[in-house]
């Protein structure tokens, strides 16, 4: 039996219960070993709430994308239109590129049971046609675990570079992330 095909689309806000879910689900999986079940619980109950992904489904600064499997949600990415609010990333983002606004690929999830299967890859692409659409022209960019290789490494094969580093706050305890930039290929025909 061959598994259903993945669809990355926009998320309705109807959605939001079933995004909040699986932000719950996925956002240990990005922190760093060792990192205190509380902490992470409380980043997700004040950062990942059914009204947060409800209101980024409708909002015209933000895109809320869902990668959908046969009518299952089993992935999510959001973009966020405008500057950091952190401090080191702006000056990083101005440093690299100038003035803003940018566009942040703010989170990336993907159920566990569809890792490897090329999910991530379609969101990650959707992500980057999204972000041109939704500030043309701007800096494209994120923030990762500064420990997370992994994540490091798929991003660096979509076209993102570490162009510095953040401090990111997850439930009162301080991570240390890089900030990745996307640098677009092109073909000598473009």
């Amino acid at each position: 039996m061959t598994e259903p095909s993945v669809v990355v689309r926009p998320a309705r806000a109807t959605e939001a219960p079933e995004v909040a879910w699986l932000a719950a689900l996925t956002f240990p999986l990005a922190c760093p070993p060792g990192t205190p079940v509380h902490t992470m619980a409380a980043h997700v109950a004040s950062n990942l709430t059914p009204d947060h992904f409800a209101a980024w489904a409708t909002s015209t600064e933000h895109v809320l994308l869902v990668a959908d499997s046969a009518g299952s949600i089993v992935g999510y990415t959001l973009l966020i239109r405008g500057e950091p609010t952190g401090a080191e990333e702006l000056a990083t983002l101005r440093s690299a590129v100038g003035p803003g606004p940018y566009v942040e690929l703010s989170k990336i999830y993907v159920r566990p049971d569809h890792l490897g299967a090329g999910t991530a890859g379609r969101m990650v692409q959707a992500a980057i046609d999204e972000a041109h659409d939704l500030a043309p022209g701007r800096a494209f960019w994120l923030g990762t675990n500064g420990e997370n290789a992994r994540a490091q490494a798929f991003y660096r094969r979509h076209g993102f570079d570490v162009v510095g580093h953040r401090t990111y706050d997850v439930g009162g305890v301080q991570h240390d992330d890089v900030v990745m930039l996307h640098s677009p290929t092109t073909t000598p025909d473009e």
